[in-house]
Order: structure tokens, then C-alpha cells, then sequence
């Protein structure tokens, strides 16, 4: 398999893909259900007629630019894998992030609402990571919802993670969390065009667009927010960084937040944002 690894990657890399050894590696480990360190081992082994139609299939998926996620099926997130289709947002790295805050400022939540969850990454994260904690899973997708379900059951939180399909906090009736963590869209429209293959062609635009100023829906979260939390609350939202976060803690004292604060990302980026209600 050693020649169908160098071929994959030579494909790869004429695409454009970024990382084409590293994604050739893992779509193959994928096939085999083996982890890219037991494949190292076994490069000399060759592959047989049927896997290797399969993985030549595979390779020309990521070729297109389809994300390697998409075509595993899966991603890794907080060391839960997390089942993935196109209609919901590949988890990113740095939402791990969101989370450790999140958890940070509300160490033991009663009651946690991750808005746009998308696959359910930040409620089953928060859920597994507190397990006395219930979380409520919005998204205005069926589809979406429909994932972040099944996301639920996978990992075992079903029985504490309820989802729910709506727009923002409106579905809630009134419930009073104590944190409300968001990742939203917040990609300004006029830049969509810019971003890459994998991202403008096939992941949910919905999941990406935030409008004008890349704040739309995080500026409506921030005003209906507070409807939704107990006095005291916290609510956190991921942000593009630059100027966006900067802004968005201008929303949420305009709205009546107190201690609001950002944070930065690895790369440096000030990205999350949160503030406590009330």
C-alpha cells in the first residue's frame, strides 16, 4: 500500500489540499479502521482489488475538496468522535476552547444552552465533561438537529442532552440556564467567496454566514439571550476575532452584562467573548 499512499498524495497535493500526505494517510486508515500509527506499520502489506477501488473512490472525494471530515464521517472533538454529514459545520479546534471556558465560568451548570449547536459538539462535550448537568441543544435545522441527536445517543448523554429545533433561545419557554454557550455564524458575507473550497462549497452556508458585519445573529443571541438565563448566568460566544470581538463585548454591556471579558484563541486570535447577566 506503500505506492497507493504516494500516489494518493501526489493527487492531494496537485488539488490544493493543505496537509495531502497527513489526509492520504487518514483516509486510508479510515479504510482499514486502523489508526494512522498502525498503518505506518504496515505500508508493505498490499492493499486488495476491493479497498483500494474504494480508497482510490475516497481520494477523489478530498480532491474535489470535499473535507476529509465529510468523507470519514467523523471528527474527533474534546476526545469524543463525533459522527459528521453535510449538513452540519465541520467542529473546530478552536471551539474546544469555547467550551473549557464555558466550563470555566460556570464550573457545575444546572442547565447549559448550546445555541446553532450544529453536530451537538458543545452540548455532548458539556454534558460527558458535567455529568450533572442538562443541556439544551438548539438548532433552526432539522437536519442539524437530527445529527446532534444521533451525536447524543453515541456518546451516552441522550438522557440529558434534549435538542430542539428553533431559532436562537424563542423555543426555550422561558428556561432559565445559568450558561448559554454559542458558536454562530459570524463570517461576513462579502467574504464568503474568499474562504476555502472545503468550507464555501461544502459546508452549510447557513452554518457560515453571519451577515453584513458577520454579527447578525450573534447580536440578536446577545439582546434574547438574557430571556432565557437565571440572574447570574453566563453567556459565551465564539467570534471571528479582529474586530468582531470587541464589538461583540460592546453588545452584551449594552444589554446588561456585567464582568465581560475575551479571551484569545492559540494562534493569538481575541475570539470568544463572554459576559455574566444581569
Amino acid at each position: 500500500m506503500r505506492e497507493d499512499l504516494a500516489a494518493a498524495t501526489a493527487t492531494l497535493a496537485r488539488a490544493g489540499v493543505d496537509a495531502p500526505r497527513a489526509d492520504a494517510e487518514w483516509l486510508l486508515a479510515g479504510l482499514l479502521g486502523v489508526g494512522r500509527a498502525t498503518l505506518a506499520l504496515g505500508l508493505d502489506v498490499p492493499l486488495d482489488a476491493e479497498t483500494a477501488r474504494r480508497y482510490a473512490a475516497a481520494v477523489r472525494r478530498r480532491a474535489t475538496r470535499e473535507p476529509l471530515q465529510q468523507i470519514l464521517g467523523w471528527e474527533a472533538f474534546r476526545g469524543l468522535r463525533l459522527r459528521l454529514t453535510p449538513d452540519v459545520l465541520v467542529p473546530r479546534p478552536e471551539t474546544e476552547l469555547l467550551v473549557e471556558w464555558a466550563l470555566e465560568v460556570v464550573p457545575q451548570p444546572r442547565l447549559a444552552v448550546d445555541v446553532g449547536t450544529g453536530s451537538g459538539c458543545i452540548a455532548c462535550a458539556i454534558a460527558v465533561e458535567r455529568p450533572a448537568a442538562c443541556v439544551v441543544a438548539v438548532d433552526r435545522s432539522a437536519a442539524a438537529a437530527a445529527v446532534a441527536r444521533s451525536n447524543a445517543r453515541a456518546v451516552g448523554v441522550a438522557d440529558r442532552v434534549s435538542v430542539v429545533v428553533g431559532d436562537l433561545v424563542a423555543a426555550l419557554g422561558g428556561a432559565c440556564a445559568d450558561l448559554v454557550v454559542a458558536n454562530l455564524p459570524y463570517v461576513p458575507a462579502s467574504t464568503l467567496a474568499a474562504l476555502p473550497p472545503e468550507v464555501r462549497r461544502h459546508e452549510p452556508r447557513d452554518a457560515v454566514d453571519g451577515g453584513p458585519d458577520g454579527l447578525a445573529e450573534i447580536r440578536r443571541l446577545v439582546a434574547a439571550a438574557p430571556s432565557a438565563m437565571v440572574r447570574g448566568g453566563w453567556l459565551v460566544v465564539e467570534t471571528a476575532g479582529g474586530t468582531q470581538a470587541p464589538e461583540v463585548v460592546s453588545l452584551m454591556r449594552t444589554a446588561g452584562f456585567t464582568q465581560v471579558a475575551t479571551r484569545r484563541d492559540l494562534p493569538g486570535v481575541e475570539r470568544f467573548v463572554a459576559g455574566r447577566c444581569g
